[in-house]
């Protein structure tokens, strides 16, 4: 409560004029609410300091000359916050006490745009002499023919909003950074006496400061790698086109060496594919990259690997492995695919192609189903014949979703419908085995009357007359053995397919329901409510239609 009571009056007064006693001294800054001492935070390893004994400061002659290894290093108490006084706080019983003031004030536009790292040499500016603000302060300590020196103030200013200010040693950014190099070139060419100690450079809309930083502190790194595997793929994709920016090569190359040798997921894979989309690296260094972002070797194309997936698939015999691989390659084959993409793909004559296949295959087998020769007896030393059908039914079906998915199926309706050959066998085929056939049925009756699929009168008439009786006949099987089916949708969708005929044909399949439905009840599908809807259209509406055509 002490305290407290003590800083509200404090808060309330009118800021005093400041800066004018201390602001180009080294003495210690008054105390006040507007010059809050910053506590020193803790550096890391490589930072910390300062030899107690010896009383030497990195930026110091005397730490140039021990051999530590400190010169040219960001300190971190150099890094100032904006709008704020952060004066160094050193050791206090040091003799030195640097008071750097950072002007508040908003740098004025000097027309120059920023691409974020696009375009890196018109990112950087450099402010004319003599246009510091009169409000601030900037002090340099020299050493020994420059060596550890902190020569080079570098202002970033974040796009959206925030600023950090760096000091730095100008050899290091000039033999890491060809950027730096040539501005902090013209900087001196330009200016001469005093002020061409201490080299300004700004860099406006900075997209990350962080990110930034870390690339910078990075020329002073002897290990970059090893700080790349703290920041991770994702910081060091950040890291690359910073480094690739201010054209710093050592931590191009080293960005690269890393991220080539650690897996990606697919959010870092599409930022590191935006990278190199921007940046032309050399080809020698990305070649390992690139040779994982593109198929380099473009001798089998994605439409021949499609279709050879296809058919090892349909004649694939272990049932899990081929359960899960249908799933697997529906996914990458649908339209809605995130793997879809603008290349060749598996066209509609290999996948008809497959489905032909596999309709032979079930003639053949329906073949055996009928028959007791002794050439196809041999075949009952294999799979179960109901398994071997069942199993080609799941393939056509598999087709006919990917058919159906790329809006392509309109074919296979008029191909299912000219299947005389196995309509004539479905009569003459145990139920528990042609049951499989109206499994195809169910599959195109959905799709018709749930308007996935598009097609003419005369295939729809075609395929309802083929068969919707098959369809009826095993509806009670399908209901025991639904093997997905959603008897609902299919009794609704058979429902909705019938409406789409003319009303002449409607009435010779309805009729043909109604026996059926009459005989076997919830044996056969329940088709009331499409029945209704013909009823009202096909007799209470039908005097008004003949009004309609007598006038």
């Amino acid at each position: 409560m002490d305290d407290i009571t003590r800083r509200r009056p404090r808060a309330r007064r009118e800021p005093q004029p400041r800066r004018r006693s201390w602001c180009c001294s080294f003495s210690v800054p008054p105390t006040s609410p507007e010059h809050l001492r910053v506590s020193q935070p803790k550096p890391l390893q490589k930072f910390e300091t300062l030899s107690k004994s010896g009383n030497s400061f990195p930026n110091s002659p005397q730490s140039a000359r021990s051999g530590l290894g400190l010169v040219g290093r960001i300190d971190p108490r150099r890094i100032l916050s904006p709008g704020r006084v952060s004066p160094i706080d050193s050791d206090p019983s040091g003799d030195l006490v640097h008071d750097i003031l950072v002007d508040p004030s908003p740098v004025r536009d000097t027309g120059v745009r920023s691409a974020s790292f696009r375009a890196p040499l018109e990112n950087f500016r450099a402010p004319p002499e003599g246009s510091a603000s009169p409000g601030s302060c900037n002090v340099v300590k020299e050493g020994e023919n420059g060596a550890g020196v902190f020569d080079v103030r570098l202002n970033l200013k974040g796009k959206h909003g925030g600023s950090l200010v760096l000091e730095l040693n100008s050899e290091v950014l000039s033999a890491n950074s060809s950027v730096f190099a040539d501005l902090i070139s013209d900087y001196r060419k330009g200016c001469s006496g005093p002020a061409a100690k201490l080299c300004r450079i700004e860099v406006p809309e900075v997209e990350h400061l962080g990110v930034f930083r870390e690339t910078i502190e990075l020329m002073f790194e002897e290990d970059i790698t090893k700080r790349l595997l703290k920041a991770g793929v994702y910081r060091s994709i950040d890291i690359l086109e910073v480094s690739a920016g201010i054209m710093f090569t050592k931590g191009v190359l080293s960005c690269l060496k890393y991220l080539e040798a650690v897996p990606w997921s697919e959010e870092e894979e599409e930022k590191l594919r935006s990278v190199f989309e921007r940046f032309k690296f050399d080809g020698a260094t990305t070649k390992d990259i690139l040779a994982r972002l593109y198929p380099l070797d473009s001798g089998d194309s994605q439409g021949n690997l499609a279709r050879q997936l296809v058919w090892s698939i349909t004649t694939c015999v272990d049932t899990n492995a081929r359960n899960e691989l249908k799933l697997l390659v529906k996914g990458l084959l649908c339209k809605s695919s995130v793997y879809e993409k603008d290349r060749s793909d598996i066209n509609k004559e290999d996948l008809y192609g497959v489905c032909q296949s596999c309709l032979g295959s079930l003639v053949t087998l329906f073949e055996e189903a009928t028959n007791c020769s002794e050439r196809l007896a041999k075949k009952e030393m294999d799979k179960p014949l109901i398994e071997r059908i069942s199993r080609q039914v799941d393939n056509i079906n598999w087709l006919l979703d990917i058919l159906v998915d790329r809006q392509i199926a309109e074919e296979f309706v008029e191909m299912w419908a000219s299947q005389a050959e196995l309509l004539r066998m479905h009569e003459n085929t145990s139920p528990m085995v042609r049951y499989e056939l109206s499994r195809v049925s169910a599959i195109l009756f959905i799709a018709v009357g749930t308007r996935k699929m598009h097609c003419r009168t005369e295939a729809r008439l075609g395929l309802l007359q083929a068969w919707f009786g098959p369809m009826v006949l095993d509806f009670g099987w399908l209901q025991r053995c639904k093997k997905g089916l959603d008897m609902k949708a299919l009794e609704e969708a058979m429902g909705q397919a019938l409406l789409t005929l003319p009303l002449k044909h409607q009435y010779m399949l309805f009729m043909e329901w109604f026996r059926c439905f009459s005989k076997h009840g919830t044996e056969c599908p329940n088709l009331s409510k499409a029945f209704q809807i013909w009823w009202r259209r096909s007799f209470l509406r039908g005097s008004e239609s003949h009004a309609i055509e007598s006038r």
